[in-house]
């Protein structure tokens, strides 16, 4: 009993976040900012949304076609049509149980392409892998281009250039350090940290095994830099947010990214997060809300018609099977 009681929890509480985020949102807002956030929706730019929305929708399948690469070296030639299809069914899932989509993804595959299900779910995980690799240095830039500021204190601070070297010296040898804890600790926690790490290098060294590694770094790359964009084009969508540089854009698809993981498909999550890094930024909370909630609206309602079609078509398209 109690096994099924955790899956139900798992299925309820996310959801039951999402639905309070978003009247917590509405019931924290006062009558004039609803009001603005509505009007700058209304009034969103619909040109930047569409570009947005085949942005999302090329990336999608460029993680189709990159899917069919890490499939290839075990013997599997895998129709693009039934790997976007899988990939699209999986989002949908996803929105109502969080990440059963990727077990959705893997069963779909292995009855359509005749694929064992271990090894078709295992590509899935390797992706998974990648694209957290993909996201940590997407963290990085944004770091990078947030420090400017800080930099520029440094460079007018400390002048000795020793200092600096010294600084350096003891930042690695602190890394070192701790990553020797790491790998010698029993603690649950430092344990699944380093078996995180270690998942990390073992997806990272995967590539090697690719007979297309070029294509499959090309499609990496190609996916991540249509995630972005996708951020960076509604920006336009909203006048007050227009302005704003590549930096707080990178900031705002960090939290917007760490959001979709909090409730399904991040419904309530979203929006909010974006909304705070934007404040930071000098952007009037209901347009910052407004930029959230026309980007989660928009790829969300694609998922939603692309993946129910998919979960239609699959079987009208593989009939024969």
């Amino acid at each position: 009993m109690r096994p099924k009681l955790v899956k139900i929890l798992k299925i309820i509480l996310p959801l039951a976040l999402g639905v309070f985020l978003i009247w917590y949102s509405i019931a924290s807002a006062t009558p004039e900012e609803r009001q603005k956030t509505l009007l700058y929706i209304s009034k969103a730019d619909p040109k930047w949304v569409v570009l947005s929305v085949i942005m999302g929708i090329t990336s999608h399948l460029s993680r189709a076609y990159r899917w069919r690469f890490l499939l290839e070296p075990m013997g599997y030639s895998v129709k693009l049509s039934n790997s976007y299809m899988a990939v699209m069914a999986g989002y949908l899932a996803n929105m109502g149980i969080p990440r059963s989509g990727e077990v959705l993804r893997g069963g779909t595959i292995s009855t359509y392409e005749r694929i064992p299900f271990k090894k078709a779910f295992g590509t899935i995980i390797s992706e998974r892998v990648i694209d957290s690799v993909m996201l940590l240095i997407v963290i990085a830039i944004t770091l990078l281009f947030q420090s400017e500021n800080l930099f520029s204190y440094f460079k007018e601070k400390i002048a000795n250039t020793f200092i600096i070297i010294i600084a350096i010296v003891v930042a690695i040898f602190l890394g070192v350090i701790f990553l020797r804890i790491i790998k010698k600790s029993k603690n649950s926690f430092l344990i699944k940290v380093r078996t995180f790490g270690e998942g990390i290098l073992e997806g990272v060294k995967s590539i090697s095994k690719l007979k297309k590694k070029g294509a499959f770094i090309f499609h990496t790359l190609l996916i991540w830099v249509l995630y972005v964009s996708m951020f960076y084009v509604i920006k336009f969508a909203v006048p007050e947010t227009a302005h704003l540089s590549i930096g707080p854009m990178l900031a705002t698809f960090v939290a917007g990214s760490i959001a979709m993981s909090t409730t399904n498909g991040g419904i309530g999550a979203f929006p909010i997060a974006t909304a705070a890094i934007l404040i930071l930024f000098g952007v009037e909370k209901p347009a910052g809300e407004a930029f959230g909630w026309i980007l989660w609206g928009s790829q969300t309602a694609i998922n939603i018609i692309v993946g129910s079609l998919s979960f239609l078509f699959l079987p009208i398209v593989n009939r024969q099977k």
